[in-house]
């Protein structure tokens, strides 16, 4: 035998070997495949294909066009022809008319040494029950959203009469001077609960109105600004603690919505100040600073730390670690959800009795 006969041979031994590899595949596959040659002829099929598509061996060779029906899907031979001419993989989820909903994937089928697509594959895997359930959170979520949106918003109208009724007790009993001490510090206790009770009605707005929006325009932000603009804000708290606020800003600006940089800055600050050790007064660092393409915000303190076992719970609305510290359990929830609805992110290094510090991740510009 020449070399020219026994290489010929060869390449049919190793093509013959290859179908058979090809064929051990499609027999044994549990995912729903087609193969579609360039003519759009139905070439092969696997036996999953075979039962949800009710294919028989008799339509192996038939144009694929007529096969349509089967599928359930119309614009199939569309998207096929598609990635026929562009060579480019297909990912769609569609939904058959009889309602089944799939992960499509159509894949060019190259021939390496012609460097041209002589065909497809086409992989249908079954999606149905995870969109069912997705549209069923999507309810509950809308469920949830509408009820915290009408309890925040029902509420707000006899707090604010509570309010003037209180404002009103502290003017008389100031008024009335020592004879009334009781009433006034009764008046105060009642100051201060409506207080609290307002900050957590504004929590909740604020967390149905992130839950609704994609994102907010951005702005090129100056960070100082907004530091000294949390600083007023927390001005009683950062008195009453003696807290040292200091900043190192390597990144001065920062392109993001303002009102959503000021809600990150203050939460996180609060929080250093609120979580404060019994110890010590708060000194708090803020610092920023540009590594990979990104924007880092750092809020460091000396507080309490955050034990290894608590770490997990930290973002998890209505979740306080301290009973005695006051707030709601959502303002790390609304940081994190802030950052998630423009790509960022937020981490956290901390140890018990020895400080925190978060750090902020946003893609610069």
């Amino acid at each position: 035998m020449n070399d020219a006969s026994y290489q010929s041979n060869q390449r049919i031994k190793d093509l013959v070997e290859l179908n058979d590899e090809l064929e051990n595949y499609f027999k044994n596959t549990i995912i729903p495949q087609l193969f579609v040659d360039a003519r759009l002829i139905l070439r092969k099929f696997t036996p999953p294909a075979m039962k949800h598509f009710n294919f028989s061996p008799t339509d192996l060779g038939k144009p694929f066009q007529d096969l349509v029906d089967n599928i359930n899907y119309t614009v199939v031979v569309d998207d096929v022809k598609e990635v026929i001419r562009t060579g480019q993989v297909m990912e769609k989820e569609i939904q058959t008319s009889d309602r089944k909903w799939f992960q499509m994937n159509i894949l060019p089928y190259v021939v390496e040494k012609e460097n041209k697509t002589n065909g497809v594959i086409i992989t249908f895997v079954d999606i149905t029950e995870r969109i069912t359930t997705l549209r069923e959170l999507e309810r509950l979520n809308a469920s949830h959203e509408t009820f915290i949106y009408s309890v925040s918003h029902d509420l707000k109208a006899p707090l604010a009469n509570i309010e003037g009724l209180v404002k009103y007790l502290l003017e008389t009993s100031a008024a009335a001077g020592k004879n009334n001490q009781e009433q006034q510090k009764i008046a105060q206790l009642l100051q201060k609960s409506v207080h609290s009770m307002r900050n957590i009605i504004d929590d909740l707005s604020e967390l149905t109105r992130l839950t609704n929006q994609d994102s907010l325009e951005g702005e090129l932000v100056p960070l100082d600004a907004v530091i000294d603009e949390v600083k007023m804000i927390l001005n009683d708290q950062i008195r009453n603690e003696q807290a040292n606020i200091n900043w190192e800003l390597a990144e001065p600006k920062i392109r993001f919505s303002r009102k959503n940089l000021r809600s990150i800055i203050y939460n996180l600050i609060s929080n250093a100040i609120k979580y404060r050790s019994p110890e010590r007064s708060p000194q708090i660092h803020f610092k920023s600073w540009r590594e990979d393409g990104h924007v880092h915000l750092s809020v460091k303190d000396n507080g309490k730390g955050i034990a290894l076992d608590k770490m997990n719970m930290l973002f998890r609305p209505y979740t306080r670690l301290e009973k005695k510290v006051e707030g709601t359990g959502i303002g790390l929830y609304l940081v994190k959800k802030i950052l998630e609805n423009e790509g960022g992110e937020i981490f956290v290094k901390s140890e018990k009795g020895h400080g925190a510090e978060f750090i902020v991740r946003i893609k610069a510009e």
